[in-house]
């Protein structure tokens, strides 16, 4: 196995441009790669972590989700700021389940409206805490209601009901 080497402390911000170019490129695992080497000199860097998270979540519908969503999940609870850490929930729900509905099959559609869902209840706890001027949460809420709105297979899953047996 090989060692990897070390960032310089010096290298950290440049670096976490790097990290930006790559995503905006549409290449998640590059970002990754830088994300976790910031992290590796810098374990507390909230921006790393924010990176590293939306590289992570750009990747669910790929090879590595099933390892994706558990990552996310542990970098979100990582976040210092209350706001940070519902609004990243709320991310974090929102890309999973447009990479269930992406995916398809039976039950698809309602696994993806309980995420949907999730993310939702996400953006409410965010737009609670959130600084003045950022309506980032509820921009996020109402891209998610617009998308099962449009969507006639995103829907509750049926709930089940048991009859009595008649004596």
């Amino acid at each position: 196995m090989f060692e990897l080497k070390p960032l310089s402390p010096e290298a950290v911000a440049r670096a976490l441009e790097k990290a930006e170019r790559y995503r905006l490129l549409n290449e998640p695992a590059e970002a990754e790669s830088i994300c976790e080497d910031v992290l590796m000199v810098a374990p507390g860097n909230q921006e790393a972590m924010v990176t590293l998270l939306l590289a992570l979540t750009e990747q669910f519908d790929g090879e590595g989700r099933a390892e994706a969503v558990p990552r996310a999940r542990e970098l979100v609870a990582r976040l210092e700021d209350e706001y940070a850490r519902a609004y990243y929930a709320g991310i974090v729900c929102e890309r999973r389940a447009k990479a269930q509905f992406k995916q398809g099959g039976p039950g698809s559609g309602s696994v993806a409206y309980e995420s949907f869902r999730q993310a939702m209840s996400w953006y409410e706890k965010a737009e609670a805490v959130r600084p003045p001027g950022n309506d980032d949460a509820l921009l996020r809420w109402n891209t998610c209601a617009r998308i099962v709105a449009r969507s006639p297979s995103l829907v509750p899953a049926p709930q089940e009901t048991s009859e009595q047996p008649l004596e």
